[in-house]
Parts: structure tokens; C-alpha cells; sequence
């Protein structure tokens, strides 16, 4: 970068070498060549300061979103084990699974978690490393740039502008000179200002990168837990199969188990609707909480104003003898412009609060366009008699085991738990009382209170519960009660 005024202008005579500085003025610039060399040195010194370990972004996201959770896993914890307080018979073979199949639920969710947080954090650590790379070279050529600049100064001898002005020289060539010196001086002190900020930015980048690393460590660690428990629990639920699986074959077949499995899913849905409504009804009240506030506030600041236009008023008309007729009436359109804060409507937000997707009739325009969760065999249709037991409330999907089961439409997850009957099972509430459920899944990868996009994977196909087969229940629900889904999705 040059430092010069334009290319007419070169180093005057009296810059030139002649003649070895005095002493006072070498120990000057040595003090700032000095100085130059501590600013360059943070560099390499920042990369001591990030060596201590401390926590992770990470960590602490992590640590926030679990104690948002707490609230929600509390109420439907308690749903829970009132559901299971209502139970009679307390003997079912298929409770044994439940701690085990509940682990392998976890445990895979887990893993494909930390895979994809593996691959962003991989992605931003070759972006931080790249950023890197290019703040190092800007550095160092700053420093060159800095380092050439602050040499030649020396050399010249650092002649003050005093000392120039008192010297009797030709006004034109002193006004020159003095300009030259003024524009060393700017080029150094945006070289200087230029350093510091790349050294910061250096020193930023150095603290994410090793905030990345060290969150790929922790991810490295958990997954080995991770697959150290799945394997674990997948021996211990094939124990479980073996041993019960003779009882298991005979209450699958009983009709009062089944009749149990109907009421209990029913009542699960029960509770929810009055778990959301309850929550739709808080969110209401604290909604028209936040409207009353904003429209008090509003007509504070309109109060405000009203009396800020009397004052102004007074105040003009005590100045009417000393201003002129437009300079009144500007200070009175000025005035008169200020505008009150808009008013605005901001919903609350809960975790069951159905999203924006899911408003009032959304769900319901979608008959007949939505699709299947998972592709797969058709073997239990809604009303389809099971032996001697009620009719089937919903359908059943043979499938693979594992195979990814995706939402049928936008809306909230309002359960995501293990539970006597259908194994691992997960509801999505989609508004306007409208829910689907889908039953016997190996895995759960969404949990209570996230939002769903239609077509998200949502759990993995299984035979949780004591399925006879691989495949997932699939239910849909309004107002509580089931209907058939095959007047709403279109056959693949």
C-alpha cells in the first residue's frame, strides 16, 4: 500500500539518509518499533490463552434446552403415570420391554443426532480453518508493511514538524514536507489500527476453532456411549423376547387386552386434547396480558405527546415576538411528526402451541392429498376385526425394520414415550383437534414440543411392544375419536 500523496510527490531531500539521527530521536522509534513487535506478538501468545479448558458452546445449548424441556416432560410425566394408575391388570408381558425398548429408542435417536451435529460442526471447523488461513496471511503482510514503514522513518530520522517550521526554508517546500509527514503518519496509524483489528479477529477465530474441536470431542465421547448402550439394551430386549415369548403369542390374542390397548390409547389422546386446550387457553390470557400492556403503553406515549405539543405550543407562543411566522410552524410540524409506537400483536409461544402451519381448517383441506407415513404392506385395516377383540381403530404398515417413518403433515409432536399396547409411540397434534399416531416404532427421533414439517422423519419402524411384526400403527384421530385413513392419504 503506498503511502505517498500521489505519484508526484516523492521522499524530499531532507528525508534522505545523510546522516546518522540524533540519539534522542533512535530511541524513539526504537520504542515504537518496540511497540510494533508487542502488537504482533498477541498472535502467537492468544494461542496459550485458549488452551484452558472450559465449557462448550455445545454444552451450554444443550443444558438450556433440557431445562426448557423440564416443564413439558413433568406434565406429560404425570399424564403418564396417571394413565397407568387406571390399569387393572398389571401382569402384561410386554411391560418387561419397556425400560429396554425405551433405551434403544434413546440411544439410536441419540447417535443419529450427534451424526448430523457431526457433520455441521465438521463443516464449521473447515470454515473457521479457511478463515484462518486468510486472516494469518493479511497479518503478516500487515506486519511486513508496518514493520518497512516504521525502519524508513528511522533512517530519516524523524525530523519534527516544529524543528521545520522554525527552519527558515522555503514556505512551499516546508508545506510539502509537512504534508508528506502527515500523510506517513496517517498510513502508519491505519496500518497500526488494521493490525489490531485482524489480531482481534485472529484471537475470535482461534476461540470458535478450539470451541469446534473440542465439541467434536465431546460428540466423538457420547457417541461411544451411545453405542456402547444400543448394543447393550438390544442383547437384553432379545433376552426379554425369548423368554416371554410364549406369553407374549397368548395376550396378543386376548380380546380384553386388546379392548385395555383401545381405552388406554384413548384415554392418552383424552388428556392430551385437555393438556392443549388448557395451554391454548393460557396462551390466550397471557396474549390479551400483552395486548392490554401494549395498548396501555400506547396511550401513555399518546398521553406523552399530547402534552409535549402543549408545552411546545406554550413555548411558540411566548416566542412568537422573537421568531418569524415559518420557523414557528416548522418547530410545529417537526413536532408533530413523531409517531406513536405501532401497535403489535406477538403471540405467546408454548411448546404444545400448534405451529403456524397447523391454523384453524389447514389439516382438513388436506383430505385425500396426504401420503402414507412409510411405504410398505397393507395388512390391518381400519375396522378390520382382531379375532375375537374390537375392531382395529387404525391401520397396520408392514415394513422393515428401521425404515424411516415421516410425518403426513405439518404440525407439533404432543408425545413421544413408550407406552403399554403400541411400544414406542408417537402423536402429532396438526390443529383444529386433528392428530395421527403412529404406533410400534423401533425409534423416536422427534420429542415432545418439536415442530414437524410434512415429510419429516419422525421415528424408524419396529415391533416395540411385543409386535408380532416389523411395521408401524397408524392412526388418525378428530376430536378424540379415529377414523379411517384411508379416505384421506392417496396409495403409493
Amino acid at each position: 500500500m503506498s503511502v505517498l500523496p500521489d505519484k508526484h510527490h516523492t521522499v524530499p531531500r531532507r528525508f534522505a539518509p545523510l546522516q546518522r539521527p540524533d540519539t534522542r530521536v533512535r530511541r524513539g522509534w526504537l520504542a515504537a518499533l518496540a511497540q510494533a513487535a508487542v502488537l504482533c506478538g498477541i498472535l502467537s501468545a492468544s494461542q496459550a490463552t485458549f488452551g484452558a479448558d472450559k465449557i462448550t458452546e455445545r454444552a451450554k445449548q444443550k443444558l438450556l434446552a433440557e431445562s426448557e424441556r423440564t416443564d413439558l416432560r413433568q406434565k406429560l410425566g404425570t399424564l403418564k403415570r396417571d394413565i397407568a394408575q387406571t390399569e387393572t391388570a398389571k401382569d402384561s408381558a410386554a411391560d418387561a420391554l419397556e425400560e429396554a425398548e425405551s433405551a434403544i429408542s434413546n440411544a439410536s435417536r441419540s447417535l443419529r443426532s450427534l451424526s448430523a451435529e457431526q457433520t455441521q460442526t465438521e463443516t464449521r471447523l473447515q470454515q473457521l480453518s479457511q478463515q484462518q488461513n486468510q486472516l494469518t496471511k493479511t497479518v503478516q503482510a500487515e506486519q511486513t508493511q508496518l514493520a518497512q514503514l516504521l525502519r524508513e522513518q528511522y533512517t530519516a530520522g524523524n525530523e519534527d514538524r516544529t524543528k521545520l517550521l522554525l527552519s527558515g526554508d522555503n514556505p512551499n517546500r516546508i508545506n510539502r514536507e509537512l504534508q508528506y509527514m502527515g500523510y506517513l503518519s496517517q498510513a502508519q496509524a491505519r496500518l497500526v489500527e488494521s493490525l489490531r483489528v485482524n489480531l482481534k479477529a485472529v484471537e475470535v477465530n482461534q476461540a470458535a476453532a478450539k470451541n469446534a474441536k473440542d465439541e467434536l470431542d465431546e460428540i466423538a465421547q457420547e457417541e461411544r456411549e451411545q453405542k456402547v448402550l444400543l448394543e447393550k439394551e438390544k442383547i437384553r430386549r432379545t433376552q426379554l423376547l425369548a423368554q416371554l415369548s410364549s406369553k407374549l403369542v397368548t395376550q396378543r390374542k386376548q380380546a380384553d387386552n386388546l379392548e385395555r390397548n383401545d381405552q388406554r390409547l384413548a384415554g392418552l389422546v383424552t388428556k392430551l386434547a385437555q393438556l392443549i386446550a388448557a395451554q391454548k387457553k393460557a396462551d390466550a390470557i397471557a396474549q390479551e396480558k400483552r395486548h392490554q400492556e401494549q395498548l396501555a403503553a400506547r396511550a401513555k406515549t399518546e398521553r406523552l405527546r399530547a402534552e409535549r405539543l402543549r408545552q411546545q405550543a406554550l413555548q411558540n407562543k411566548k416566542n412568537t415576538r422573537r421568531k418569524a411566522a415559518t420557523e414557528k410552524n416548522q418547530a410545529i410540524s417537526a413536532e408533530a411528526d413523531d409517531a406513536a409506537p405501532p401497535l403489535i400483536e406477538s403471540p405467546v409461544r408454548n411448546e404444545l402451541t400448534p405451529d403456524a402451519s397447523t391454523h384453524e381448517g389447514a389439516f382438513a383441506k388436506m383430505r385425500g392429498r396426504l401420503r402414507l407415513p412409510i411405504p410398505g404392506e397393507l395388512i390391518v385395516k381400519f375396522g378390520s376385526k382382531r379375532g375375537e377383540g374390537p375392531s382395529s381403530k387404525g391401520l397396520f404398515i408392514r415394513a422393515g425394520e428401521g425404515l424411516e417413518v415421516k410425518a403426513v403433515a405439518a404440525g407439533r409432536v404432543i408425545f413421544a414415550d413408550w407406552l403399554r399396547g403400541f411400544g414406542n409411540l408417537i402423536i402429532v397434534d396438526h390443529g383444529s383437534q386433528y392428530m395421527t399416531i403412529y404406533g410400534n416404532n423401533q425409534t423416536l427421533f422427534k420429542r415432545p414440543g418439536d415442530a414437524v414439517k410434512s415429510g419429516d422423519t419422525i421415528s424408524s419402524a419396529g415391533n416395540s411392544g411385543g409386535g408380532e411384526q416389523s411395521g408401524l400403527y397408524f392412526e388418525m384421530r378428530h376430536q378424540g375419536r379415529a377414523f379411517d385413513p384411508l379416505g384421506w392419504v392417496t396409495i403409493r
